[in-house]
């Protein structure tokens, strides 16, 4: 029957175990399907979707765990997708996760066969490169899925199993986003199997997961996808490794009791070591939060070039014309209060301590005019005010503009310099029942806060009870643009009651944004005074940028 299955569309499958189990007296319909690697069974929601959970696509290299992976090489047997997994990483200061992650989560709509091909939109989780999952804070994509897509979402090795930069062939760098690279080669070669159209791939993501999506685009491999929605994660922003530090396998052995000055000896022996001692290890020394620029072992490097081994990035986006950032539909855009997290948890005496210049140092190494630099930007926020808690709406904006705001106008000005002709630029603004980081966090402020938007995209455990009529219409509005995005490559292809309104895509000479409140309203470029300031800045001391 093996050799028929592909045959079969999904459908027929279905509707055969569907025969199966009524006679067996089954009451669950398990869905099966046949991929190039061999068959596959899933689960049957209670909301009517297949989903197969823990899908392999890759394996770590038992011997060299911080190198590149490798191509699953598939099934001899039927696969039980019934488990989601994460790859090694600290939460709550407890080590969890395994290596035996590099793995997608398929969501399938019911109606979806090979006469019925659906556009399949994949997702690319945040956490700093160092957290996260395919099912992170146990989300469900059902309501992107009532849109007629496929949801496909993928793990990622994190933090020095995925992000460490040696300039050695063994360990290139940018592992995790490789592992990327090889989840998208085999849904463009597997989704048909699941009713998916492999002609209409829409790479989502948000934060780290959004930085992946932007590299995506100007990374060396082929072209895997023909959509990209970048939620808060600029590749722009200030993430890159300052500098190399092939000390980084030396230094954690250390820390194990081995000591040695060889870097293959090291790597050896941390080879052999737990994933969970090492992730927890490597987390403790390189504790520095990846955006805030000085960590080593968890953000993206550019790497050197080796013959024989595949690289992903090797010269900084600023610097590269891509053919592929050319022919991709893109919508770039971030929330109207990021920083607020930060701020809003931080003490007193973290105000008192606040430094323009300490922060600026991110991303730009100023040499001497490094105290002339900071103060125009303190000007710039709160002039001559003494930096208390009373000027923390202006840090507040000071730090969301600097991370999120101003980098996601210079990447969308990079695309339209690549040619990409279809950019679409938002602002989500709402302050809703279902912001996610605000109401985990207990925050009481203003705006949209970084995540917040995920809230009215996927069905989080932490939301029960009745949705706010309200909510609801910010999250249908939500879903049918993206999902309007995956189909047709334009958000509000058609003015209807929902979308009442044209979003049109950026240019060159004009600048049209979408601002997602509780009313959905058109402006031209956001934050305009602001943005003006940091264009005069980044004149005088772009040259400066690390």
């Amino acid at each position: 029957m093996s050799q028929d299955l592909g045959n079969i569309n999904m459908l027929s499958v279905v509707l055969l175990i569907t025969i199966c189990a009524s006679v067996q007296g089954f009451s669950r319909i398990d869905p099966l399907v046949s991929t190039k690697g061999g068959l596959i069974r899933g689960l049957q929601s209670e909301d009517g979707y297949a989903q197969f959970l823990g899908v392999p696509y890759a394996v770590v290299d038992a011997n060299n765990p911080f190198g590149p992976s490798k191509p699953h090489p598939g099934f001899d047997s039927i696969f039980e997708a019934y488990e989601s997994k994460e790859c090694p990483q600290v939460n709550n200061d407890v080590a969890t996760g395994t290596l035996d992650c590099l793995t997608m989560n398929i969501y399938v709509p019911s109606n979806a066969d090979f006469q019925n091909r659906m556009p399949v939109m994949v997702w690319i989780h945040g956490g700093g490169f160092t957290k996260g999952s395919a099912d992170s804070d146990g989300y469900s994509p059902k309501y992107l899925l009532q849109h007629d897509v496929i949801v496909v979402a993928i793990n990622y090795r994190l933090g020095a199993y995925g992000f460490m930069c040696l300039d050695i062939p063994e360990v290139p760098g940018n592992q995790g986003f490789k592992d990327q690279v090889l989840a998208l080669r085999w849904i463009n070669e597997n989704i048909e199997a699941f009713g998916g159209n492999s002609k209409e791939i829409t790479v989502f993501g948000e934060s780290a997961g959004a930085i992946s999506v932007n590299l995506h685009l100007f990374s060396l491999n082929e072209k895997l996808f023909q959509r990209a929605i970048i939620q808060s994660g600029p590749a722009l922003t200030h993430i890159w490794k300052k500098t190399s530090d092939n000390t980084a396998p030396i230094r954690l052995a250390k820390e194990l009791d081995f000591n040695t000055s060889d870097i293959h000896e090291a790597l050896d022996y941390l080879s052999s070591i737990d994933a969970h001692t090492i992730i927890k290890l490597a987390n403790d020394l390189d504790s520095t939060f990846a955006f805030m620029g000085n960590a080593i072992l968890t953000v993206p490097c550019i790497e050197k070039e080796f013959e024989g081994v595949e690289n992903f990035i090797t010269d900084h986006p600023r610097n590269v014309v891509s053919s592929k950032a050319r022919t991709t539909s893109v919508i770039i855009g971030y929330n109207s209060n990021e920083a607020a997290v930060m701020f809003e948890t931080a003490s007193e005496e973290y105000y008192t301590q606040f430094s323009f210049k300490s922060n600026l140092e991110i991303g730009f190494d100023f040499h001497d005019d490094a105290d002339e630099a900071a103060e125009a930007v303190r000007q710039f926020y709160v002039g001559d005010e003494e930096i208390t808690e009373n000027v923390k709406e202006a840090i507040l904006d000071f730090a969301s503009d600097f991370s999120y705001g101003y980098p996601t106008q210079l990447t969308a000005d990079l695309l339209l310099a690549n040619g990409a002709n279809s950019v679409y630029r938002y602002i989500f603004s709402y302050n809703g029942g279902r912001n996610l980081l605000k109401v985990q966090y207990n925050l009481n402020v203003t705006g949209a806060a970084h995540a917040d938007e995920l809230g009215y995209l996927f069905d989080y455990q932490m939301f029960d009870g009745e949705m706010d009529s309200v909510d609801q219409l910010v999250l249908d509005r939500m879903t049918t643009i993206w999902t309007n995005f995956a189909k047709f490559g334009n958000p509000t292809p058609q003015s209807t009651e929902l979308l009442p309104i044209k979003w049109d895509p950026i240019t060159t000479t004009t600048h049209p944004y979408l601002d997602i409140n509780s009313d959905l309203t058109l402006g031209s470029r956001p934050n305009h005074d602001r943005m003006t300031f940091w264009d005069l800045f980044y004149r005088i001391y772009g040259k400066y940028q690390i």
